[in-house]
């Protein structure tokens, strides 16, 4: 009776994290297509003729301007003016707020910005025997580089379940450990808090003895 319990109660568990993702993107979707098409709905049902509107027409010219604006970002002019846009924005005390946290969890959610992720590894944080995922950003160079003792490696330790928020760290090279995972397993991995599971997480590396040093390709 144990065993039926605990089963039953596994698989509840487990429907629930299944179905509850999914129904909440609907309800989130369905939402944002009916407010769109509501907004743009009205709009266009003031240029046509009365009785030619269709419902869900909203939707498609919210399609139509998404795909234009992408075609004209991906050429000179494009990105010229999505530029000035973005300083603009930036300059304006609230917004600037808003727009960063938001184009930010595009590009995580995304992985825009994967390409800034060199590698994922494994670093001793917030104390030592505690570890955590991070990805190298590059190497320390200059002033801080040359007070420092021994060569240190930039890394980004995100924060579960909001990866657009963590920490930036010059960790010791011989310190981290590398993984072999990509940046997209990993992501997610942070995102759902560990209940999503890679399919290969191997670890390539070791910890290393104090005063041994790991040789950590950068590029």
């Amino acid at each position: 009776m144990t065993t039926l319990k605990t089963s039953l109660k596994r698989y509840f568990l487990t429907g629930l994290l299944v179905i509850t993702p999914i129904w909440g993107t609907v309800l989130v979707l369905r939402t944002l297509f009916v407010a769109v098409d509501d907004i743009l709905g009205d709009a266009l049902a003031r240029f046509l003729p009365q009785g030619a509107y269709i419902r869900g027409l909203g939707i498609v010219t919210l399609l139509l301007l998404i795909f234009t604006v992408g075609l004209l970002a991906t050429n000179i002019i494009g990105r010229q003016v999505v530029k000035h846009w973005e300083e603009w924005l930036h300059r304006v005390p609230v917004v600037r707020g808003i727009y960063a946290t938001l184009k930010s969890m595009m590009d995580i959610l995304s992985f825009g910005e994967r390409e800034k992720y060199n590698r994922v590894v494994l670093i001793q944080f917030p104390k030592n025997g505690h570890y955590c995922f991070a990805f190298v950003t590059g190497v320390m160079q200059g002033q801080v580089q040359a007070i420092a003792a021994e060569p240190l490696v930039n890394v980004y330790v995100p924060t579960s379940p909001n990866p657009t928020s963590g920490y930036f760290l010059l960790v010791p090279e011989r310190e981290i450990i590398p993984l072999d995972m990509s940046v997209e397993e990993a992501m997610k991995l942070i995102v759902s808090g560990g209940l999503y599971q890679p399919t290969q997480a191997a670890v390539v590396g070791h910890p290393v003895a104090a005063g041994a040093r790991a040789e950590v390709p950068i590029a």
